[in-house]
């Protein structure tokens, strides 16, 4: 199935420790998004985008000289940007906007402003429940996550490094990741590295960098004939289930399913016709939920599911190809790299990485403390 609707450009700004501003890191993803379409600013009449303050869109419209007809500035952490696709899709089909940019970027690296430090929200009544014993957010709480799904289904910490693990070796294939040219990660390496919160190390989290994308889209009309090979949007969906942890009846079954099972449906797809996924990956047990969720194993099997170098480069599923939140970049949120990654993989533009064939990719957001989800499903133009 097609939407009509398609991703015509994709592209990073720079990334890792850049010195430069929020705005200055946006307009490189934006504008060097739109060469790859062959587009200019002028062409743009909608921009979703978040992170740079209360009114993103309205910053970036100003500080790009444009006058969008259509705009979204949700905040919803990690998912934000594939439900953006989806919205923008939407707005596209009604006539509200012809080509809409979905960017982000964050300087948190240079600006030194990512702090694990606990988060005290007073209009959050269920967090007087949490705050007392002062967890560091997001970690802790993807730990209890961990915690739990490890005393359900019986794993172990060492099966849970291969994520980390296989997200190293894809990044030794991206020139552009953080940890290119840094060396293999053994399964001792994750288990050994410090202790954060248990049972993640700082191996089985994410990298804090400076970074950002963005993605042009438009009608898959005018798509083909634009600078490079359309990949349509086929599919989305979307779950927002939670604040605080103090409401979740159970920590291992995340509301991802519902997302996914929506964007399968609308994509006329199953988790069987999937080439290559990109899932968020902020900790390593965030991509083990995300596989099942995903219907790509059982639940309760994607811990043996990894094994093997399934995963890795070469195995049966390419996953986080570009070596994700792990080993290639993490600027704050993931969820537009997905994105660029995904469209990258589907117009053979991946060079070592690349997975040959590949022509349905799903990229999968998750937001806050597995508090928001997203899926979209995209294929190649056919």
């Amino acid at each position: 199935m097609s939407t009509g609707v398609a991703v015509a450009g994709a592209a990073e700004c720079d990334l890792g420790v850049t010195g430069k501003s929020i705005l200055t890191l946006q307009a490189q993803a934006v504008t060097r998004a739109l060469a790859d379409a062959g587009l200019t600013l002028a062409d743009v009449d909608g921009l979703a985008t978040n992170g740079i303050s209360r009114f993103s869109a309205t910053q970036l419209a100003d500080y790009l000289g444009v006058v969008p007809t259509w705009t979204d500035s949700t905040f919803a952490g990690g998912s934000a940007f594939e439900m953006y696709l989806a919205r923008a899709t939407q707005a596209i089909q009604a006539g509200q906007a012809s080509v809409v940019v979905i960017s982000y970027a964050s300087d948190q690296r240079s600006a030194r402003s990512r702090r694990l430090g606990g988060v005290h929200e007073p209009w959050v009544p269920e967090a007087a429940f949490e705050e007392p014993y002062d967890p560091l957010f997001p970690l802790s709480y993807y730990a209890m996550a961990a915690q739990a799904y490890l005393h359900r289904y019986g794993g172990t910490r060492e099966q849970l490094a291969e994520v980390a693990v296989a997200a190293r070796e894809w990044a030794l294939l991206n020139p552009k990741a953080f940890r290119h040219g840094k060396g293999s990660l053994s399964v001792s390496d994750v288990v050994d590295s410090p202790m954060i919160s248990s049972p993640l190390t700082a191996a089985d989290c994410c990298l804090v960098t400076d970074g950002g994308g963005a993605v042009v889209v438009t009608s898959l009309e005018r798509a083909r004939d634009l600078a490079r090979r359309p990949v349509e949007v086929l599919g989305y969906g979307e779950r927002t289930t939670n604040t605080s942890f103090t409401a979740v009846s159970d920590l291992a079954v995340p509301g991802a399913r519902g997302a996914v099972r929506d964007a399968y449906a609308r994509a006329g797809v199953s988790a069987t016709d999937v080439d290559v996924a990109q899932v968020y990956d902020s900790f390593t047990i965030t991509t083990v939920l995300s596989l099942e969720a995903l219907g790509l194993c059982g639940e309760g099997e994607a811990l043996a599911f990894v094994q093997g170098g399934r995963i890795r480069p070469g195995g049966d599923l390419p996953l986080n190809t570009s070596g994700g939140g792990l080993s290639y970049c993490h600027p704050g949120q993931l969820g537009v790299l997905l994105l660029v990654e995904a469209v990258r993989q589907l117009r053979g533009e991946c060079g070592a990485r690349q997975v040959q064939g590949a022509e349905v990719a799903v990229a999968h957001g998750t937001g806050g403390i597995l508090s928001t989800h997203a899926t979209v499903v995209l294929g190649v133009d056919r």
